[in-house]
């Protein structure tokens, strides 16, 4: 699962925009009880999703024609600059020079060679995420590409990411963690895109943990999401499900296996 000491590779914030912030945070507070502190303009009025006054997300409202609703996971660098271009060199692209903000830090929007989105942060005075692990916070990311033994190699030429073969049913899922990592700071998986057939485009999904997995998917219909795959249970995991919010960006649950189940 994802800790907080952020090493260099590891996911270090994720952030949500659609043009509704209004509309969709209020979603969002009904399934995680996040609250939202409106950014000032010295920031481009970005703003963050905040629970018991402790940030679990950032958000940003777009208008309809800059880009579709989605989650997009950042993950940490000692160097955005050298990121982005260690991206390109590995067959990815830049989709926004890298650029500082305020003395909170440096960031890059990139893509892999897939073209999946991702952001990388450089640490300023904002050094990552407070809410992980529990309910309300991330707890596990995925990659649903079309080539996994590509995307690991990408990754693995730009983060230096390590990987490890789970057994799964049917075959394997592929688990990584940061180069200066072990076992014990899994932060995330790739599975082929075919595995989540009603999706086209590769994408990255991040997952928020809940107390009851169930009754989240519930409260996210109930609150006008989508329910993209139903509660699933897999032993040594947990439970979880597939959702998307109102504006149709995609995310994950999980409920987690009491520690020590499974093993």
């Amino acid at each position: 699962m994802l800790n907080d000491r952020f090493m260099a590779g590891a996911p270090i914030w994720v952030d949500m925009c659609a043009p509704d912030l209004d509309g969709v945070s209020g979603f969002y507070r009904e399934l995680f009880g996040w609250e939202l502190l409106q950014g000032a303009a010295d920031v481009g009025g970005y703003s963050q999703y905040q629970l018991s006054g402790r940030t679990a997300a950032g958000a940003m409202a777009i208008s309809g024609d800059e880009a579709a609703p989605a989650w997009t996971l950042y993950f940490r660098t000692p160097e955005a600059d050298a990121t982005a271009k260690a991206v390109e060199q590995a067959g990815g692209r830049t989709l926004f020079e890298a650029v500082d903000i305020l003395a909170l830090g440096r960031m890059a929007g990139l893509a892999d060679a897939a073209g999946v989105p991702f952001a990388v942060w450089q640490q300023g005075e904002l050094k990552g995420l407070d809410v992980l692990n529990e309910p309300g916070g991330l707890v596990w990311t995925e990659l649903y590409t079309p080539d996994v033994s590509a995307a690991t190699a990408f990754y693995g030429s730009v983060f230096g990411w390590q990987t490890t073969e789970a057994p799964f049913p049917g075959g394997s899922y592929t688990m990584v963690h940061p180069a200066d990592g072990t076992a014990d700071d899994m932060f995330g998986g790739i599975v082929p895109l075919a595995s989540d057939p009603a999706e086209e485009a590769a994408y990255w999904l991040p997952y928020f943990q809940v107390d009851d997995c169930d009754a989240t998917v519930a409260t996210a219909r109930q609150a006008g999401g989508t329910v993209r795959m139903d509660p699933l249970s897999m032993e040594g995991v947990g439970r979880f499900a597939k959702l998307a919010d109102p504006a149709g960006a995609k995310f994950a649950v999980l409920q987690p296996s009491p520690p020590g189940e499974g093993q």
